[in-house]
């Protein structure tokens, strides 16, 4: 080999540089044991909420010595933005896909136009979205060409309007139009993606990652190690829009007379019940016994609003009260037109909107009447506030202070001054709610200072003058995809894939000594440099290492086997032939070169397009898959070959790349293989039929939330439970679709339901938290809360919610798609390497033909056994990431037999097939040694890697066991049947028609 001394210093340089990438992960490990150590010293677990008081404590310990050095060359703040990302299934948080609503855009663009055709377009692109890949844009111009008639987009009332005259004009063309639409709504979402970041670096999570997704108008975002679930969402969903209001006084008789007339308009068009007798007396029901007591003793009459509405307090700025479970119902019939149109002229253009509640446990809130216009637009919107802060205000109580800018200032101190001339007080309204509405007692206030008060927490006032100060969303964000993760759960992760890695790996150095002897011990040190390798490299491309992620090092561990196997084989077959040490090692690695190259590419190319189309962590497995098919390659051909020349080239030193055991295995070996290609097409079709019939006509395959959309919850309990028995009683409660199986132990199970699967906002997800909560509540610890239930893992018991995973309907198709476009481009993509490979169809064919036949065959295990199997075979993103794998290992077999067939057709022909017989035998010892070598790696993760993994790696496993059948049974003769007899009886050497 040349070039050793580049190669010596390459890898020297490499190891180097992966140690110390490494090193800072190491440093924050040690220091954040240590804040551990110290919290715990500190909070005894006999106080309540001790987990939560030991965090902020070990935070605030770490922020004192965040600066300090450490081992003369870091600090543990730089060291945290050095160190190993980890993903959310190892570290916990919340991982979210925003969608930025397209819609809004064109509405703030087209300046809120009250046309009929341009609404109606907007009508029709929702429609035509829910069953369509194309972009909301492209639905739009559509739909608006459809019905447009002589209306232009260039119309006044449509977007050549004043806030768009620099760049439209009455003269252009809607071909004009539609690019300058196309880039505004790209510097919107470029603006929501701004805005999102400014608000995620003021949350306060460590190696926080949000990215846009091409210009779909998706926004992912993720943050390791959240652990306000609640605050998370609503810092991410939040619009930020700020506006002030000057509201009506209590006094207004108008209010009295519309709302007499209101709640006698609904006795005519609404069904009420009578309210239920509450046992137990509380803030609410002290309120509704005042309201009973009224003089008009509206308590004996049905009456739709009166019932509901509570008078608000004396001295207030609110108008009424009500329940927070009323609410909902209120407001429905305030937005009633029939209800609007009995407004008196004077307040006809009321805005209602509610207070925010101060805490979960708040029953009832008020309602605010706001001054109003025609348009619906406030006194002052919130873009006017150049400054905004957390702040306590003069009770010492956590407030917001905001500074405005020259105009906000003139505004606000004209809205003061009519606030305080008519003694009504100012609304400050955040996203729809009202946060405080204080009165002005000393005339006109100047200076644009003002501030938010209320019953706030610190972390409160820090999120929203963060999100102040960050700006307002150019448009609403959904989140339409979630995957939440308790960091309880992530620990598990961590220590359930250390343990699969670490025995995966023993067993592989072990084999590898008992396989090959001394050689082993070569190929187990290059082993340990590539794993160093590995991390070292995700390390400095800043990548997340996720559960899958670690799935994937392990399999690169028998991957990296694969290459040795293949080197070692050749290498004793040329020490038969009668060669020296030192030219057998280098024809052997020459030889296996061609072999190792072509197996890792097959596999490299599944993985390039599961990166492309996987997300999340099956990007995670795609990333760890592709580095370490690099690594694996470097250190097996470059590692290997320069300790295996050091040791030969010693004196009295013998490698004879075997053991006593292992000398003479697979020596003699001369099977037919071609012969029994009939028996084995009748196995292969039977068992694909068997498949088939359970995929149309039988159970078919379960596929998960990612494929049919809805929300699924990992829920663990204290003692066992009967799913059955839960999936009953849930769906009583969210109808019928929701399933619960046993998730790992007999006290976990994992619930899937479509309820309101269409429904975005996080008032659905709440709601489902109540109802869960409400229904499993005699299954959990007596005394346990919501918010634990909510936030379960939070502390050493873990009973309640430990992950979830909601998945929209848009998201599900276009996952759906994505599958089947990386299994259809893998298919491609690996036929035309072959092709290109081999020079003939046939190898093409035949490769193909034995994929989809492991595909096929691995689906209908999955249909067969779905349900029952002790653990979860759901189809989701991390089966298809399975799939795709299946492939690249069966090509990646099939590649090696078909190297060693070109090779061995080279030499000596076709001989009617005795000679493709003969190459299959002679890489019998490969194939089996490496399959071999895989399975215990897949069963190790099987068995030690976490409940998550398992359907995963059951997947795999049937796909190794079948992939290795086929490339030799199925593969190769299919190419053979596939040639012409002239070729196949033919003694001529055909190197130019194989090569």
């Amino acid at each position: 080999m040349q070039n050793k001394g580049l190669i010596k210093l390459f890898a020297l340089l490499f190891g180097l540089v992966s140690i110390y990438q490494l090193s800072y992960t190491f440093v924050t490990s040690k220091v954040e044991k240590e804040a551990t150590t110290f919290a715990a010293s500190r909070v005894s677990e006999a106080e309540d909420g001790y987990v939560a008081k030991r965090e902020e404590v070990a935070a605030s310990y770490l922020d004192s010595i965040g600066n300090n050095p450490l081992f003369g060359y870091t600090n543990y703040n730089e060291a945290k933005k050095k160190e190993l990302n980890k993903g959310l299934d190892l570290k916990g948080g919340i991982n979210v896909t925003l969608q930025i609503s397209i819609k809004d855009i064109l509405k703030g663009l087209a300046n809120n136009t009250k046309s009929p055709v341009f609404n109606k377009a907007l009508a029709d692109a929702d429609a035509a979205s829910s069953n369509s890949d194309d972009t909301y844009i492209d639905l739009f111009f559509e739909a608006f060409d459809n019905i447009k008639g002589d209306t232009k987009l260039a119309s006044p009332d449509i977007f050549a309007n004043k806030g768009l005259s620099d760049e439209i004009n009455f003269q252009m063309s809607d071909d004009e139009v539609k690019p300058i639409i196309r880039r505004k709504i790209d510097e919107s979402i470029v603006s929501a993606f701004e805005v999102l970041r400014e608000r995620i670096d003021g949350f306060g999570v460590t190696q926080p990652n949000i990215q846009r997704e091409g210009n779909s108008g998706r926004i992912l975002v993720e943050l390791p190690g959240a652990r306000d679930i609640a605050r998370a969402q609503d810092l991410l969903s939040s619009t930020a829009q700020l506006e002030f209001w000057e509201t009506y006084k209590q006094s207004n008789t108008s209010f009295s007379t519309f709302l007499i007339q209101a709640n006698e308009k609904l006795k005519t068009i609404v069904e009420v019940k009578q309210p239920e007798q509450v046992k137990e007396e509380s803030e609410l029901d002290s309120l509704l016994s005042d309201v009973s007591a009224d003089s008009l003793d509206l308590a004996t009459q049905v009456n739709p609003l009166y019932e509901l509405l509570i008078p608000a307090n004396p001295g207030s700025n609110a108008m009424f009260r009500a329940a927070i479970k009323d609410t909902a119902t209120i407001g429905s019939y305030l937005r009633m037109p029939e209800i609007r149109r009995l407004l008196p002229a004077d307040i006809q253009f009321t805005k209602f909107v509610w207070e925010r509640p101060s805490t979960e446990e708040t029953e009832v809130i008020d309602l605010y009447a706001l001054k109003s216009n025609r348009e619906g637009t406030p006194r002052i919107s919130g873009d006017v506030v150049s400054d905004a802060r957390a702040d306590f205000d003069q009770f010492s109580k956590p407030a917001v202070s905001m500074t405005m800018n020259t105009k906000g200032a003139k505004e606000w101190e004209k809205l003061t001054g009519d606030a305080y001339t008519n003694q009504t007080g100012i609304a400050i309204v955040l996203d729809n709610k009202v946060y405080t509405a204080p009165g002005v007692s000393s005339g006109p206030i100047s200076g644009g200072r003002s501030e938010i008060t209320g019953d706030f927490t610190v972390n409160e006032t820090k999120d929203i003058s963060n999100v102040l100060r960050a700006g307002k969303l150019p448009a609403s964000a959904e989140i339409i995809q979630s995957e939440i993760v308790g960091p309880s759960l992530g620990q598990e992760a961590i220590d359930s894939g250390f343990m699969s890695f670490l025995i995966a790996f023993i067993i592989v150095l072990l084999w590898m000594i008992g396989y090959y002897g001394k050689a082993g011990v070569f190929a187990d040190i290059a082993l340990m440099l590539n794993i160093l390798l590995i991390f070292g490299v995700l390390t400095s491309l800043n990548a997340v290492l996720t559960l899958p992620g670690i799935a994937g090092i392990v399999l690169t561990l028998g991957m990296s086997v694969d290459a040795n196997v293949l080197i070692f084989e050749r290498i004793k077959e040329e020490l038969a032939k009668g060669k020296g040490k030192s030219q057998a090692v280098a024809d052997g690695f020459g030889n296996a070169l061609s072999s190792i190259l072509d197996a890792n590419i097959t596999t490299g190319l599944t993985a390039v397009i599961l990166f492309i189309f996987g997300s999340g962590p099956i990007k995670g497995f795609a990333t760890t898959l592709l580095i370490g098919i690099i690594t694996s390659l470097f250190t097996a051909i470059f590692i290997t070959r320069l300790l295996i020349d050091w040791y030969i080239s010693g004196k009295g030193r013998s490698l004879d790349f075997s053991t006593g055991i292992t000398k003479n295995l697979f020596k003699g070996i001369n099977v037919d293989f071609l012969k029994k290609r009939k028996i084995a097409y009748v196995i292969s079709g039977i068992l694909i039929a068997v498949g088939l019939f359970s995929l149309l006509a039988g159970p078919g395959l379960q596929k998960g939330v990612d494929f049919i959309g809805g929300r699924s919850y990992t829920v663990r309990f204290e003692h066992p439970v009967n799913p059955s028995e839960i999936t009953s009683e849930l769906n009583t409660v969210f109808g019928s679709g929701t399933n619960v199986k046993t998730y790992g132990e007999s006290n976990q199970v994992k619930i899937t339901t479509p309820y309101k699967v269409d429904v975005e906002g996080i008032e659905v997800d709440t709601e489902i938290q109540d109802k869960l909560y409400t229904s499993l509540q005699k299954y959990l610890p007596d005394g346990f809360s919501k918010e634990a239930f909510v936030l379960g893992g939070v502390d050493e018991e873990a009973v309640g919610i430990l992950a979830s995973v909601k998945v929209g309907p848009t998201i599900a198709d276009d996952i759906q798609k994505n599958a089947f476009l990386a299994i259809l481009g893998s298919l491609l993509v690996v036929f035309l390497y072959i092709l290109l490979r081999f020079r003939r169809w046939q190898f093409s064919l035949g490769a193909v033909t034995a994929v989809f036949h492991d595909v096929l065959i691995v689906l209908g295990v999955f249909s067969i056994f779905g349900k029952l199997m002790p653990f979860n075979m759901e189809i989701d993103q991390a089966f298809i990431a399975a799939i795709l794998t299946v492939i690249g290992y069966s090509l990646n077999d099939t590649v090696v037999v078909f190297d060693r067939i070109r090779e061995t057709l080279a030499e000596r022909g076709w001989k009617g097939g005795s000679n493709i017989n003969y190459a299959i035998n002679s890489t019998l010892s490969r194939t089996l040694n490496t399959s071999l070598t895989t399975l215990v790696v897949l069963l190790a993760i099987f068995i030690f890697g976490g409940e998550s993994l398992r359907g995963f790696m059951f997947a795999m496993i049937v796909g190794v066991l079948v992939g290795t059948y086929s490339s030799v049974f199925i593969a190769t003769p299919v190419m053979f049947d596939a040639l012409s007899k002239k070729i196949t009886s033919g003694d001529a050497k055909p190197s130019a028609e194989v090569e």
